[in-house]
């Protein structure tokens, strides 16, 4: 089955499930950002560099989402979060674990999970980060 991103531009995926988020780095004040654009939206530079985000981040804040939002077909409950990455960005991802695994400050990695399949019958993948094995 075919694997297609969930949207363009927010992450590049190999051909063995694994990939990189896709931030932007601005030369001006040197500073990330995520999505990538070439615009910054710190110092309003125009020559941001797009550039892969680091895989592992440190967790910073979780919930579980319980009822399914507007035009969403995945499985619920499913958890959300917010992650900081190495280069100081903190990224609002969908996270791959229950509750149960999850604490503040924890190590996370990068995963690309499943949502759905679409109506031309391809799998379409987003990301998440999963808990670190301790």
């Amino acid at each position: 089955m075919e694997t297609v991103a969930i949207t363009s531009g927010l992450f590049e995926l190999d051909g063995n499930g694994s990939g990189r988020l896709l931030g932007a780095h601005c030369p001006e004040c040197q500073r990330y950002h995520y999505p990538a654009s070439v615009d910054c939206p710190y110092c309003s530079g125009q020559r941001c560099e797009t550039r892969a985000l680091s895989e592992r981040g440190t967790l910073c804040l979780f919930t579980s989402v319980s009822n399914r939002p507007p035009g969403y077909t995945g499985e619920v409950p499913f958890g959300f979060g917010v992650v900081e990455l190495s280069e100081g960005l903190q990224i609002i991802s969908r996270l791959a674990d229950s509750s149960e695994k999850l604490d503040f400050g924890i190590p996370v990695r990068l995963v690309f999970v499943p949502l759905h399949v679409d109506e031309e019958g391809r799998q379409v993948v987003t990301y998440a980060f999963q808990a670190e094995a301790r």
